[in-house]
């Protein structure tokens, strides 16, 4: 993934999340459900209950950004262990 941070982590939400809630709702989930801190140099990955659906969530330095990943037709899903 090309971007425009480096990042030193990367976080993955293990539950699901709502897909309606932009920034201000997934840096609530950082703080309150992950404890951490949302402006650390850090990707905070989230998925949807069908998991056909990515965001991560990101500080940049001058704002917080938004990545939003509709998985392919091919019907695939996000899966980790």
């Amino acid at each position: 993934m090309k971007m425009f941070v480096e990042p030193a982590d990367i976080y993955l939400y293990m539950d699901i999340v709502d897909f309606r809630k932009s920034i201000n709702g997934l840096i609530v989930v950082v703080e309150q459900d992950m404890k951490l801190n949302p402006f650390r140099d850090a990707l905070f990955v989230f998925c949807n209950k069908k998991r056909d659906k990515v965001k991560i969530l990101y500080w940049d330095k001058t704002g917080f950004a938004l990545w939003y990943k509709r998985l392919g037709a091919t019907r695939s899903r996000f899966v980790y262990c």
